[in-house]
């Protein structure tokens, strides 16, 4: 059981506790429907272990989930743990939004291609082998970097940031205010472009998806002579060179 459960149970044991001794006639003996004041209170009191129990289940689950560690990130429901995190960062909101968007939409596109190429070929072909080593490939540029924005902003700290437009910006130097936020800049330029070349990924997904079921016949060795296909290879190959 989680520490936050366990905090939980804790605390609506001790509105229990404080009930039985309020209420109960071998303790304090608080009657509601006795005398006004007796009823007054003991009303409040109740009231008041609702509104207790309620905040407490409220602030327990809505405390953010700590970071999950980058190296420990395997799979695509870990991708999206760990992008959450992120996600109540105000000058992260909108990028961290659009990457779980990415995220659900790479996971239907590939479904689709699986599915388009189940029809067309045997999974023993070679024509098949061939498209999905391809598909494979470039969904791991695509959660390459998914994993190097993570990494960046696991450094990404934001009461600083905000710091940098806040009253105290102006009591620093100019250039060293300057110098702070360039740095902080390069954080967000980062993840802007990283998801504009995941966009990219998603887009020639759904290119060689068209590709495909135009086809009528063709040979296996027809496929690396596909515009998509040599797009596709570009791609991951320009990534190998910058992506860490």
């Amino acid at each position: 059981m989680g520490m936050k459960y366990i905090k939980l149970l804790g605390i609506t044991l001790g509105v229990i506790v404080v009930n039985i001794v309020l209420f109960s006639p071998g303790f304090i003996g608080l009657n509601i429907g006795g005398n006004a004041f007796s009823t007054a209170f003991g009303i409040t009191f109740l009231l008041a272990s609702v509104l207790v129990l309620i905040y407490s289940v409220y602030s327990v689950n809505a405390k953010t989930p700590a970071a999950v560690p980058v190296k420990q990130i395997q799979t695509h429901d870990d991708y999206v743990n760990a992008l959450q995190y992120y996600k109540k960062v105000k000058a992260l909101e909108a990028d961290i939004s659009l990457a779980l968007n990415q995220l659900d939409r790479i996971a239907r596109k590939k479904y689709k291609l699986v599915g388009v190429l189940t029809q067309r070929f045997d999974p023993s072909e070679l024509s098949y082998k061939k498209f999905m080593s391809t598909v494979q490939a470039v969904e791991n540029v695509f959660y390459l970097n998914l994993k190097s924005i993570l990494n960046r902003l696991g450094a990404f700290d934001e009461s600083e940031f905000k710091s940098l437009s806040g009253s105290k910006a102006s009591h620093l130097p100019p250039e060293l205010l300057q110098e702070r936020k360039q740095i902080y800049n390069e954080y967000l330029t980062f993840t802007k472009n990283s998801l504009a070349t995941n966009e990219e990924i998603l887009l020639k997904l759904d290119k060689l998806l068209l590709e495909i079921s135009r086809l009528d016949s063709f040979e296996a060795g027809d496929i690396e002579k596909m515009p998509c296909m040599q797009e596709i290879d570009l791609l991951i190959n320009q990534t190998k060179y910058y992506k860490n």
